[in-house]
C-alpha cells in the first residue's frame, strides 16, 4: 500500500536514504574480527600498492614483473582505501599454518628492456613492496644500534638496492627476489586454535642457479636446497637487474609461537622511534598553551568586570561624562559588514567542518577508527562531512538573516558549492597529474562519480534543508540599536593595524598544534601509522580555546580603539593560523622530505593547500563565533539609553 505524503522534505529524506543504499558498496568497511586457524589451514598473502616517500606516487604491485597467480582477484575496498591509492590483490604466496617451507620456487622471469627499465626506476626511487596477511601489514625488523631494545619495524621491503659489486666502480641495480617470511601466531591451548599476531620478512637478492633445464616448481636449485641444508642467510651473489637477465623468485616461511595476544598485535606496528620526544613535546606544548590561555582569560575577566561596573555606575549616577572605550561604538558595532554574504558562507562551512572533526575524533578516541581498519578514517570523514551539510546551511542562513538578507537560496547555493567546489577543482587537477603518471593513486571514474553523487545528491540537499530550517526561525535581535549613519573611525595606532593584528593573532593557535602537526605530516608523507588520537583530541580542544581567546582579546582591543569593523577581522585573526600552517608545510617539504620530481612536489603543495584552506575555515569560524558571543554578551550587560 502506497503512503501519500504532502511534505517535500520527507521525499527528499527518502531520496537521500535510497542514494546511501545504492552507494553502500563504495563504503564497505572490512571486518576486523579475529580469524582462527588450525594446523595446515591455508594462509593467503595479499599484495598492496608499491609506495615511495621520494615520489609519493603509488603503483600497482603487478606493474612490475613479479610472479602472478593464475587469476588476479581484486579485494573489496572502501572509499578511503581507493582514495589512498590502495590496490589489494591476491598473490602466488600461499602458506599452510605451522608448515614451514624452505626455498620454495614461485616463478622465473626473463627481463625485457621495458621491464628492466621499470625495475631500475623503482629501485632508484626507493619503492617498497607492501603485503598483507590476515589484515596485518608486512614489516621488516631492523635492529637498533644498542641491540637491547626492541627493533624498529619498516613497513614493506624495498624492491631492490643500488650499489657497487665485485670491485666494479659502476653502480648497479639488484632486486630482492628471495623473501624469508616469519609468521608469528598466538595459540589457544584449550581450543587448539591459532591467531596470527605478526608478519615479518627479510628480503635477499640472490642470483639463483639450477641444474639442467627449467622445470617450474620442480626445478632443483643449487643456490638454495632444503634437502642439502643450503639455505639463504645472506646475499653473497646478488641478482642484477638488466636486459635478458633471468630472475628466479623464491621464498622461505617459518612460524613462531608468540605470547602476544590478538587484541594487542597492532601494538608492535604502532611503536614510534621517537615516542619519548613525542610525548614530552605534546605535554610541554599543551601546558604552555593552557598557561597562556589561563592568563588571557583572567586578564579579560578582570578588565571587563571593571569596565562594565564603571559604565553602569556612570549611568546610575547620571554623570554627564563623555563615553569612552568600547561603549562609545555601541551604535555601530552590530552594523552588517561588507561582503556579509561571503562571511555567512565561510562561517557555515566552518560549522560543518567543526562538526565533522568533532564526531570523527570522538569515534577515533573510542577506537572505532584504528589503523587496522584501512581507509576507515577517510571514509568516516567524508560521510560525516556530507551529513554535516545540515549544520552548514543552518548556520549560514541564521547569520544571513541577522544581516537582513532575503535571498536565502543564493546564500545556500554558495554554501553548498564554494568550499567543496574549490577542493574538487584542486583534487581533479591533481588526480589528472597522477593519472598522467600512470599511478594506481589515480581515483577511478566510478569513485569520482560516487564523490560527485555524494556532493550533489546528499550534501547539497541537506544544506538546503538546514538553510530552510535556519531561515524559517525568527532573526536574532541585537542587544543594542544600530545608528543610521556610521560614525567615523579614528586613526589607529600602528599595532592596531588590521594586517598586523591579524598576522599576530594566528601565531598562538598555530603554536598549539605545530608539534602535533609534525607527526601528522610524518604519518601522511612518510607512510607511518598515526594512532595517538587521545592527544590529538586534547590538542583540538586546546586549539578551540586558543582561537576563541586570542580572537576575543584582539576584538576587545579593537573595540576599545573605537574601531567597530570587527566581523571580518575576528574571522581572519584566528584564521591566519592557516598561513603559518602552509609556511610550516613548506619548511617540512625542504627539510624532511626527499621529493625531487615536479609532479610529486605539485601533489604535496596541492594537498597541503587544501589542508590549509580547511584549517583557515575551521579556525576562522571558531574565532568569529567566539567574538560574536562576546560582543553580544558585553553590550547586553551595560545600560545604554
Amino acid at each position: 500500500m502506497a503512503i501519500a505524503t504532502k511534505s517535500p522534505w520527507m521525499s527528499m529524506v527518502l531520496l537521500c536514504l535510497s542514494m546511501i543504499a545504492s552507494l553502500s558498496h563504495a563504503f564497505y568497511l572490512p571486518g576486523v574480527a579475529p580469524a582462527d586457524f588450525q594446523k595446515r589451514d591455508p594462509l593467503l598473502v595479499k599484495v598492496n600498492k608499491l609506495t615511495s616517500i621520494k615520489t609519493q606516487l603509488p603503483y600497482s604491485y603487478y606493474s612490475l614483473p613479479y610472479c602472478k597467480p593464475n587469476v588476479i582477484v581484486d579485494s573489496a575496498e572502501n572509499l578511503g582505501e581507493v582514495l589512498r591509492g590502495d590496490r589489494i590483490e591476491n598473490s602466488p604466496y600461499v602458506f599452510e599454518m605451522r608448515e614451514p617451507k624452505m626455498c620454495q620456487i614461485v616463478c622465473n622471469v626473463t627481463l625485457g628492456e621495458k621491464e628492466a627499465k621499470e625495475l631500475k626506476e623503482k629501485i632508484e626511487d626507493e619503492y617498497r613492496v607492501n603485503m598483507i596477511l590476515d589484515n596485518l601489514p608486512l614489516v621488516v625488523p631492523i635492529k637498533r644500534l644498542d641491540q637491547e631494545t626492541a627493533p624498529i619495524y619498516q613497513h614493506g621491503f624495498h624492491v631492490g638496492v643500488k650499489g657497487q659489486y665485485s670491485g666494479s666502480k659502476d653502480e648497479k641495480y639488484f632486486i630482492h627476489n628471495h623473501l624469508s617470511f616469519l609468521v608469528k601466531y598466538h595459540k589457544d591451548e584449550q581450543k587448539d586454535l591459532m591467531r596470527i599476531v605478526g608478519f615479518e620478512v627479510k628480503p635477499f637478492s640472490v642470483k639463483h642457479e639450477y641444474e639442467g633445464q627449467w622445470n617450474g616448481n620442480n626445478t632443483r636449485l643449487t643456490t638454495c636446497d632444503p634437502h642439502a641444508k643450503r639455505l639463504i642467510t645472506s646475499s653473497d651473489s646478488p641478482q642484477e637487474v638488466d636486459v635478458n637477465k633471468e630472475i628466479v623468485f623464491t621464498y622461505d616461511v617459518d612460524f613462531l609461537e608468540s605470547d602476544i595476544k590478538w587484541a594487542s598485535r597492532w601494538d608492535t606496528y604502532l611503536l614510534m622511534t621517537d615516542d619519548q620526544i613525542h610525548w614530552f613535546s605534546i605535554v610541554n606544548s599543551l601546558m604552555i598553551v593552557l598557561f597562556l590561555s589561563g592568563m588571557v582569560a583572567m586578564i579579560m575577566l578582570r578588565t571587563l568586570y571593571r569596565d562594565i561596573s564603571k559604565y553602569n555606575d556612570l549611568e546610575t549616577q547620571e554623570e554627564a561624562q563623555e563615553e569612552t572605550g568600547w561603549k562609545l561604538v555601541h551604535g555601530d558595532v552590530f552594523r552588517p559588514p561588507a561582503h556579509s554574504d561571503w562571511l555567512c558562507v565561510h562561517a557555515g562551512t566552518g560549522v560543518q567542518f567543526f562538526g565533522m572533526l568533532l564526531v570523527t575524533m570522538m569515534f577515533a578516541v573510542l577506537g572505532f577508527l584504528s589503523p587496522s581498519n584501512r581507509g576507515g578514517l577517510m571514509t568516516a570523514m567524508l560521510l560525516l562531512w556530507v551529513f554535516m551539510g545540515v549544520l552548514a546551511g543552518y548556520a549560514s542562513a541564521r547569520l544571513y538573516k541577522l544581516f537582513k538578507g532575503s535571498d536565502w537560496k543564493n546564500i545556500t547555493l554558495r554554501t553548498a558549492f564554494t568550499f567543496p567546489g574549490v577542493v574538487f577543482v584542486i583534487f581533479f587537477v591533481l588526480n589528472a597529474l597522477i593519472w598522467g603518471e600512470k599511478s594506481s593513486g589515480a581515483v577511478p571514474f566510478t569513485t569520482m562519480f560516487a564523490l560527485v553523487l555524494l556532493w550533489f545528491g546528499i550534501s547539497v540537499p541537506l544544506v538546503f534543508v538546514g538553510s530552510y530550517l535556519g531561515f524559517k526561525k525568527p532573526a536574532l535581535e541585537d542587544p543594542v540599536k544600530t545608528n543610521k549613519i556610521p560614525r567615523q573611525i579614528p586613526e589607529q595606532a600602528w599595532y592596531m593595524n588590521p594586517l598586523f593584528s591579524i598576522l599576530i593573532g594566528g601565531i598562538l593557535p598555530f603554536g598549539a598544534v605545530f608539534i602535533e602537526l609534525f607527526f601528522i605530516l610524518t604519518s601522511i608523507w612518510l607512510h607511518q601509522f598515526y594512532y595517538i588520537f587521545g592527544f590529538l583530541f586534547l590538542v583540538f580542544i586546546i586549539l578551540i580555546v586558543t582561537c576563541a581567546e586570542i580572537s576575543i582579546v584582539l576584538c576587545y582591543f579593537q573595540l576599545c580603539s573605537e574601531d567597530y569593523l570587527w566581523w571580518w577581522r575576528s574571522y581572519l585573526t584566528s584564521g591566519s593560523s592557516a598561513l603559518y600552517l602552509f609556511l610550516y608545510a613548506t619548511f617540512y617539504f625542504f627539510t624532511k622530505l626527499e621529493i625531487t620530481k615536479l609532479v610529486s612536489g605539485i601533489l604535496y603543495f596541492g594537498y597541503m593547500l587544501i589542508a590549509s584552506y580547511a584549517f583557515f575555515v575551521l579556525t576562522g569560524t571558531i574565532g568569529f563565533f567566539a567574538c560574536f558571543l562576546f560582543t553580544r554578551l558585553i553590550y547586553s550587560s551595560v545600560k545604554i539609553d
